[in-house]
C-alpha cells in the first residue's frame, strides 16, 4: 500500500519493480497480496488487458485509523486506556533496560538522566 498510495494505480509489475530496490518480490507474491487486498475491499481491481490495474479504496490515515481500531479491539478489548497504559509501559521499559534513569514521572516529557555505575539515588 505504501508504494501504491503514491501513484495512485499500478499493475503488478509495476509495482514489483517499485518494490526491488528495497524490498525484491516475486511477481506472483505481490499478485496473492494484492488480490488478496482487493477480496478484503482496501484495493479496487479493474481489467485493463492481460494484467489488472490497482487503485486504493482508502487512504492512508484511513488504514492507519482501521488498523488502529482492530488493534484496540483484538488485544484491549476495545480500551484506549489500556492501550496507553500499554505503549507508556513498553517506553518505560525500553528506557529502563537502556539504563536510562527518569528525573520525573511523567517518562514522556523526561529527559534522560546519565547513570554513573556504582551510584545510587
Amino acid at each position: 500500500m505504501n508504494t501504491l498510495w503514491p501513484i495512485g494505480q499500478a499493475t503488478v509489475r509495476e509495482i514489483r519493480d517499485l518494490l526491488s530496490p528495497r524490498r525484491p518480490r516475486a511477481y506472483t507474491t505481490i499478485m496473492t497480496i494484492m488480490d488478496r487486498l482487493a477480496r478484503k475491499g482496501v484495493v479496487e481491481r479493474v481489467k485493463t488487458g492481460r494484467a489488472y490495474v490497482y487503485r486504493p479504496l482508502m487512504t492512508a490515515d484511513e488504514a492507519r485509523t482501521q488498523a488502529v481500531g482492530q488493534v484496540l479491539e483484538n488485544f484491549f478489548s476495545g480500551s484506549k486506556e489500556a492501550l496507553i497504559a500499554h505503549l507508556n509501559g513498553g517506553f518505560a521499559v525500553r528506557r529502563a533496560a537502556a539504563g536510562v534513569g527518569v528525573a520525573s514521572s511523567d517518562a514522556a516529557e523526561a529527559e534522560p538522566q546519565p547513570v554513573i555505575p556504582g551510584e545510587r539515588d
